[in-house]
């Protein structure tokens, strides 16, 4: 009996580890430096390698991290992100990196990384975060939202795939750096894909979702929606 409650302990444990693995599967060499779009030939999940012996130190770097974003735009925020696309090496290893640039009053704004769960550190300025859970099972429930205010130093993190964001509080500038468990997280800005989407979602769909006047609805379809 001792036996089997150990085994069956092990295969649970075994089980949980499996399912607690990061959004990109694990590589099965030392390393596979992506090769330029562009110049592929062959569309995988992921990149197709680069050939290990022409792979340089340059491969897996990147300088410039300690220069400003713009924030010049009506966020007041920059994202400048560091993952597969800027830097190659960085393909199959299941991490990528940010900096966060915020004017005074700068938003991050509501958004998801279908691919990763991120965590965020302020190393200037005073941040107020937050993320909203994802749709109760309970239909009498609503959706919560867990927040906090962070300083140079604090630390958050925003759970895969759940909508979150970051707006500077201060009058003067905010940085921060967040690291994302996959080599190339993704990003769908909500107000955007909702409102600015091309071809435009249907009017009438979004009337009835929202509950609101028509109007409204093209007055936010007619906004200039970027993507920081």
């Amino acid at each position: 009996m001792a036996a089997i409650r150990f085994f069956l302990g092990f295969s649970a444990l075994t089980l949980i580890c499996s399912l607690a693995s990061a959004s990109d599967p694990s590589p099965l060499q030392d390393f596979c430096v992506a090769v330029d779009d562009a110049k592929a030939s062959v569309f995988v999940n992921g990149k197709i390698c680069k050939n290990p012996n022409i792979v340089s130190a340059d491969d897996f770097y990147l300088s410039g991290l300690n220069k400003p974003g713009n924030t010049s735009n009506p966020l007041g925020s920059r994202v400048t992100p560091v993952n597969v696309n800027q830097i190659p090496g960085l393909n199959t290893l299941g991490i990528s990196l940010v900096r966060i640039d915020y004017a005074p009053y700068g938003l991050n704004p509501p958004h998801t990384h279908p691919r990763a769960t991120e965590i965020l550190v302020v190393v200037e300025g005073t941040l107020y975060v937050g993320f909203v859970t994802s749709n109760p099972a309970n239909p009498n429930q609503k959706n919560k939202l867990f927040t906090k205010t962070l300083h140079p130093g604090d630390v958050f993190v925003f759970p895969e795939g759940l909508i979150h964001f970051q707006f500077n509080t201060r009058k003067t500038n905010a940085v921060a750096f967040a690291g994302l468990s996959s080599q190339n997280p993704g990003v769908i800005t909500i107000a955007n894909a909702v409102f600015g989407s091309e071809p435009p979602i249907s009017i009438d769909v979004l009337t009835k979702s929202f509950q609101v006047d028509k109007n409204v609805i093209q007055y936010l379809q007619g906004q200039f929606w970027i993507n920081n």
